[in-house]
């Protein structure tokens, strides 16, 4: 039998983490400050500071207007030694729409831009494309079980990164590309939501969703070369990503991230996404373009 240290941190303490994770600090005059990943190693993920500038500029936003779109520019690589610092400025408030910048800044050098727009809740016509038809959440494997089954086969040193316990429970449709070289067509879906219940917040789903939308995104353009990055084939880092959010949803419940890669070249890769709650509604489309490098794997 296990002990609770052994068994690790419980689903709803790993997502009141996550939590705490976005939840920005401030300082004051539309200043505010992230927290590091608590045991957070290397570079800082980049859905992390995007949900956290996020969450910065919405402070500096009237309550009724939530943020319906952003748009991000990578500068340079974050650290997890240091927190981070957000300061926004107010460029616009309208009768409908409100316009927010983020600079983030870690050890005084500025790592991303961000500009998000924010809107009140208005009726108006509506279209949207269908959700493709894909097997339901509980006819799948966790991708946590399909790392395990080919933990052997993954380089020693990144085991304990593959295997760590997450906030975020993703489950594949396709066969995810991690040590094998198969080339497949630029297309994959996935389901995802938190492990335990999020606070009853359209502010912090919000928050999740523009954390999850870097996962799994920048990886669909290596598809079509049978390209891994867990066995050194690749130099990859964000450049830009953009997030639109259409519509209500929690992201403590099942939703279905598709994404696709119509085009990669002159070292970089292009991106997009669509995400689809279970009952088949429309709420968030993403779209980035990543540096994306073939390397020779080193012995």
């Amino acid at each position: 039998m296990m002990n609770s240290e052994e068994a690790g941190p419980s689903p709803q303490a790993l997502v009141d983490g996550l939590t705490r994770l976005l939840t920005v600090v401030p300082q004051g005059n539309d200043i505010f400050v992230g927290k590091r990943q608590k045991g957070g190693v290397g570079r800082v993920f980049g859905g992390e500071v995007i949900a956290q500038a996020l969450m910065a500029a919405t402070a500096a936003v009237d309550p009724d207007r939530l943020a319906h779109s952003l748009h991000a520019y990578f500068l340079r690589g974050g650290s997890e030694e240091s927190d981070i610092t957000y300061r926004v400025e107010r460029d616009f408030d309208g009768g409908s729409f409100s316009a927010r910048r983020v600079i983030a800044e870690q050890d005084g050098r500025p790592i991303l831009n961000l500009a998000a727009s924010f809107h009140k809740l208005e009726s108006g016509v509506s279209h949207q494309d269908a959700m493709p038809e894909v097997p339901p959440p509980d006819d799948l494997p966790s991708e946590a079980d399909l790392r395990r089954a080919v933990i052997d086969q993954i380089p020693e040193r990144l085991r304990r990164l593959m295997t760590r316990p997450r906030a975020i429970e993703f489950r594949p449709v396709e066969a995810r590309h991690w040590m094998n070289s198969e080339k497949r067509p630029a297309l994959t879906h996935s389901w995802f939501r938190t492990v335990a219940t999020l606070p009853d917040d359209p502010v912090l789903h919000r928050a999740v969703l523009a954390y999850v939308s870097d996962m799994t995104l920048l990886g669909t353009c290596a598809l079509p070369h049978g390209l891994s990055w867990l066995k050194g084939e690749l130099q990859s880092a964000s450049l830009d990503h953009a997030l639109w959010l259409h519509d209500d949803f929690r992201c403590d419940e099942w939703m279905l991230y598709v994404t696709e890669s119509p085009w990669a070249g002159r070292a970089r890769g292009f991106n997009q996404g669509s995400i689809y709650t279970r009952d088949g509604r429309l709420v968030a489309n993403v779209a980035q373009e990543g540096l994306i490098r073939k390397v020779t794997p080193k012995p």
